[in-house]
């Protein structure tokens, strides 16, 4: 008989968070979820935060839900949640206040103020990291500008993940994928970019040691296993980033693949050795990030299905409480082409009347306005799957290799009407699944640094054995090569 070994992947989203169980007997991974919670971001007088300490409340709910059912079989604990933000501690490792969340307003103007102390260009020769007002960078900038007591008082800067790992076991480390999210990590160097960040008036102090992914942090502190009841558990530093976690579990054989992971941002990209800092990647704004196994991310943010989820908020609050499946059922009933926006234009950014920007939009730019429900999922729907096809197109261009499938990896998978959109808007062929890739390359990478699986390469080989995948190829591509014409104009002057 084959011995399983029980791994506890915990992977908070912006929207949700859940705690999976996954277990490997050599051959298969088996999820199953013990726990699952909402998440959502918290406005106090001060702005936007996230509510850490009712997420480390459901962690530790999951974490005695998982014991519960495979007792001393629980060989690890990984976690890993969405980028950019942040927690501060004090000397003594109190937590200063609730993180802020990444779409508060505090960044606004930041990215310009920021390129009057630093030109654009030399922030990208150190980070080699896309720009958006949402990073980690421009959030402590912020504060520089504010001269914000917190900064003054902080004596240890976590990212979220970071923050959980220090509460699961009282050590205080950045773990490498996500630290690139940050826009203050030097991948030249493979330290922090502490000159980038002196010059920002940002306190490089406060930054701690880096990790690898797949370290074993430690064990649950004295205090979490005497809660729990729980002698000695390894915790984990996977991709702590979860679309780290995610491409770790894309299906893909060998090389030289691209992958979307999709959810309320899609990460459109390809995995490279290195990363590519150069006047091409600068120049189409693209990102290296951190990955798993020595790897690097070449890849860029799209909107994604946060502008549904937002339409489907905003409609609840009218009294029209839609599930996605409807709201995908209506769009597939709506002309096709109709109208289209640039999905990450930042009037999409923050939160609120979603449907009313894009109507917005569509006006300012001289297109039809959509009229029904269904016509503005579909334009949101036909927008992100043309966006895909300009990031895989530049991909291609600063990499010289044409990227021949397109898998598609996590909860964005269940829109089967996107899928098919972005086979025939890039014409490609698209793979899709598993859907719960996060936790999969999670608990891969927990079973690799405890010394259950050999390498990346055979866990992408356990993770195609065991979960079943989708395929979609390209239909008619006339219209959409006219639609994409219209839409580049779109991203050039909408």
């Amino acid at each position: 008989m084959v011995h399983q070994s029980g791994y506890l992947a915990l992977d908070l989203g912006a929207e949700s968070g859940r705690a999976m169980l996954g277990t490997v007997d050599g051959k298969l991974l088996r999820l199953s979820e013990v726990h699952r919670f909402s998440n959502g971001p918290v406005r106090l007088a001060d702005g936007l935060h996230w509510d850490v300490l009712r997420l480390w409340t459901e962690i530790k709910a999951g974490l005695a839900l998982a014991l519960r059912q495979m007792g001393t079989e629980l060989a690890g604990i990984g976690l890993d949640t969405w980028g950019v933000d942040f927690a501060l501690l004090d000397r003594d490792g109190g937590l200063i206040s609730n993180p802020y969340h990444y779409r508060d307003n505090r960044t606004d103007g930041m990215l310009e103020q920021a390129f009057q102390r630093v030109p654009r260009e030399e922030i990208f020769a150190q980070t080699g990291i896309q720009f958006m007002q949402i990073n980690s960078l421009y959030q402590l900038f912020s504060m520089v500008r504010s001269r914000s007591r917190a900064l003054e008082m902080a004596e240890t800067f976590l990212t979220v993940p970071d923050l959980f790992n220090y509460w699961l076991t009282g050590r205080k480390a950045c773990e490498f994928t996500i630290a690139t999210t940050t826009q203050c990590y030097d991948p030249s160097r493979g330290d922090w970019a502490r000159s980038l960040l002196d010059r920002m008036g940002i306190p490089t102090r406060m930054f701690p040691p880096l990790v690898p992914p797949g370290t074993v942090l430690g064990t649950l502190s004295r205090p979490v296993a005497i809660e729990l009841g729980v002698d000695e558990l390894p915790v984990v530093a996977p991709g702590c980033h979860d679309t780290a976690s995610a491409v770790a579990a894309v299906p893909a054989e060998g090389a030289g693949f691209a992958y979307i992971s999709s959810g309320t941002w899609s990460l459109v990209g390809t995995e490279l050795p290195a990363p590519v800092i150069n006047d091409s990647s600068l120049a189409f704004d693209f990102t290296n990030e951190g990955g798993v196994d020595g790897t690097y991310r070449l890849l860029k943010n799209v909107m994604g299905l946060w502008l549904v989820q937002e339409c489907r908020r905003a409609w609840a609050r009218e009294g029209s409480d839609l599930s996605y499946d409807e709201m995908t059922h209506l769009a597939a009933k709506a002309s096709p082409l109709r109208s289209l926006i640039d999905p990450d234009c930042r009037e999409f950014l923050k939160p609120g009347d979603m449907p009313a920007r894009i109507i917005a939009f569509c006006r300012r730019t001289n297109q039809s306005v959509p009229e029904s429900k269904g016509q503005v999922v579909r334009c949101v729907l036909e927008s992100l799957a043309l966006k895909y096809r300009w990031v895989l197109e530049r991909l291609e261009d600063i990499t010289g290799h044409r990227l021949e499938s397109i898998h598609i990896v996590g909860g964005g998978t269940r829109n089967r009407l996107l899928n098919q959109f972005t086979a025939d808007a890039t014409g490609r062929q698209v793979v899709t699944g598993p859907v719960e890739a996060t936790a999969a390359g999670n608990v891969i990478v927990q079973a690799m640094a405890l010394g259950r699986i050999g390498s990346l390469e055979e866990g992408r080989r356990i993770v195609r054995n065991s979960f079943p995948v989708a395929t979609y190829e390209p239909g008619d591509r006339t219209p959409w090569q006219e639609a994409y014409g219209r839409f580049v104009l779109l991203m050039d002057g909408g």
